[in-house]
């Protein structure tokens, strides 16, 4: 009796891997220079967003090993690299964060892979950052018991006003 199970083979599968990787860095010309200088741009500007920005400023102090991270997960995400570990839903679920921040973290980061990155690449992040920004988005809303209907979008109930 044949098994249905494939016992994987750590060199093939490393292999494979490193194929797949090598074919999207061939068709969108993206290397780990371009998702460097796509971070370090992106990431200035979100720090001097008036609506993003101080959401960072709360919570990172140190920008070097956040810039390592995000480094590391724009290779996993843009390249299929693996290099990251890292869950970044249990990160975004305590922030004071709804459509309109996700919005403006889009529009920052297509700004800056169009300025920074061939077309090809450009649009090949861009798609990836709309998916990251929506299945965030989605993880937020549900986390906080709000189920979104197609094309609806999380919104945080006001928060009330209170003088100083």
């Amino acid at each position: 009796m044949e098994s249905r199970f494939r016992i994987e083979d750590p060199a093939g599968a490393a292999a494979r891997r490193e194929a797949a990787v090598q074919r999207l860095r061939d068709e969108t010309g993206i290397d780990e220079a371009m998702i460097d200088a796509l971070v370090d741009t992106f990431y200035a500007r979100v720090r001097d967003d008036r609506l993003i920005g101080p959401i960072f400023a709360d919570r990172v102090a140190d920008w070097a090993p956040h810039l390592t991270q995000m480094k590391l997960f724009w290779s996993s995400v843009a390249l299929s690299t693996g290099v990251y570990q890292g869950r970044p839903m249990p990160k975004h679920l305590p922030l004071p964060i709804d459509a309109r921040h996700f919005d403006r973290w889009l529009e920052i980061f297509v700004e800056t892979a169009r300025d920074l990155c061939p077309p090809v690449a450009a649009r090949h992040f861009i798609e990836r950052a709309r998916r990251i920004a929506q299945s965030l988005e989605l993880g937020i809303a549900t986390a906080k018991g709000v189920m979104l209907a197609k094309d609806e979008r999380f919104m945080r109930p006001a928060q009330a006003w209170t003088p100083d």
